[in-house]
């Protein structure tokens, strides 16, 4: 399958920063003699599970469905809970293998409800210390959806000047599982799985976690083989069961993956767009080296099943003095001329050492005001969860700075309570 090169435009400049990074190390998927964990595995995953612990094969669909239904419908935790499988079958299962999800490390809950946690996967090598690697994932509840936003790297492939996360190195990708398995998270800290939430009249209430949108950390596009696996898990009518018409991808623009995403996924696309000439997202996203802005829109254009009802989210963070002008709101509307688009205007989110400061708010209502009269859908996304570092482009930067403290403070021979004593939830 085409997989996304790792390197530097052309002739570019030395004195520019690279465009990406490579990934630090490839993760096993289980450390040998750990047993493996069943949740978040693909059906074809579980089915190659079962035949290895001795499942006849012409039984396979049989209890593939079995099991499926209690991970991803019941949310199972044990396997003594699936009352519709054999007591051999169980045993088996347990003896080979666990349903543990990651382990929530840390959970904050932001002044305006949202839900932020830290997740550590289940260690994959000497490489993470045989602890696991961390991310983090957000819950942003609203009045009629609940959207999940997960993350598909440890770390990011990509160094853009104004997002935290971009400063930070790129550790691995996730597996399909280590994803699929920050929405079985979600739904159990929220009580989401089947039966646990009655609604008023005695009937199920409807989902918390509504949509996914892959906008944590990470380029989803630079780890796609998972990203379309963990889409597929997630959206299976039989399980997780979300639309996929509620599963968005976004990307900074990694143009030979954009049509790939569309064919194999179905997802809705989102792009990282945030400037409107290339001299300027050259600096806020140096991607732009390597795949331009004209590049990139002929690939939204033709991206599969592009129509007026599965418009194109263009996103544009709104930097002082540096993208806000009526000039560029104007120039946006003429880039996008012909693209079903809509345009999610986001205030940026200040983090320490950054060059950058968020437009006035009067700003951003004249250049949504000028985006609108042209004809485009052009909300303002509200911050939400800047009080506990889950807003946009915030995500693992304050968490891995204090963690890198309490770790060296440990190596020193040093308690490590105090790093986390005065800090504000």
């Amino acid at each position: 399958m085409a997989t996304a090169s790792f390197d530097s435009a052309p002739g570019a400049s030395r004195a520019l920063p690279a465009i990406e990074k490579a990934p630090e190390v490839t993760a096993l998927s289980t450390l040998p003699g750990r047993k493996a964990s069943l949740v978040g595995l693909t059906r074809e995953g579980l089915k190659q599970a079962l035949i290895g612990i001795g499942v006849p094969e012409r039984e396979t669909r049989m209890r593939v469905s079995q099991v499926w239904h209690w991970i991803y419908v019941r949310g199972a935790r044990e396997f003594s809970e699936m009352t519709n499988v054999g007591k051999g079958l169980k045993a088996q299962l347990a003896d080979h293998f666990t349903l543990e999800r990651p382990e929530v490390v840390t959970e904050q809950v932001s002044r305006d409800g949202t839900r932020k946690w830290l997740l550590r996967m289940a260690p994959t090598g000497a490489h993470d210390h045989n602890r696991g690697a961390e991310i983090e994932c957000v819950y942003i509840p609203g009045d009629d959806r609940g959207t999940l936003c997960v993350s598909s790297q440890v770390g990011c492939t990509l160094t853009c000047s104004f997002c935290h996360t971009g400063t930070q190195r790129l550790v691995r990708n996730l597996s399909t599982a280590e994803i699929v398995s920050q929405l079985v998270v979600a739904r159990d800290a929220l009580g989401d799985f089947t039966g646990q939430m009655p609604g008023k009249d005695g009937g199920e209430a409807g989902r918390l976690v509504t949509n996914i949108v892959f906008m944590g950390m990470g380029e989803p596009l630079y780890n796609l083989d998972a990203v379309i696996d963990a889409i597929a898990v997630m959206s299976d009518q039989e399980g997780l069961a979300l639309s996929r018409r509620r599963i968005t991808v976004s990307t900074s623009g990694v143009v030979p993956q954009i049509e790939r995403l569309g064919l194999e996924a179905n997802a809705m696309l989102a792009i990282s767009l945030h400037a409107v000439r290339d001299d300027l997202r050259d600096e806020l996203v140096p991607l732009n080296r390597k795949y331009p802005i004209a590049q990139l829109l002929d690939a939204c254009r033709t991206y599969p099943g592009l129509s007026n009802a599965r418009r194109i989210t263009f996103e544009y963070v709104m930097l002082k003095g540096v993208n806000d002008s009526d000039a560029d709101a104007r120039a946006l509307v003429r880039l996008l001329k012909g693209i079903p688009a809509k345009i999610n205007l986001i205030p940026f989110n200040p983090w320490p050492g950054s060059k950058y400061e968020c437009s006035d708010w009067e700003r951003i209502e004249r250049f949504s005001e000028i985006v609108f009269t042209a004809g485009y859908a052009s909300p303002v996304r509200t911050p939400r969860g800047r009080d506990i570092l889950a807003a946009c482009g915030q995500l693992k930067s304050e968490t891995e700075k204090l963690r890198a403290r309490a770790r060296m403070m440990l190596e020193e021979g040093m308690g490590a309570e105090a790093v986390y004593a005065d800090q504000v939830d």
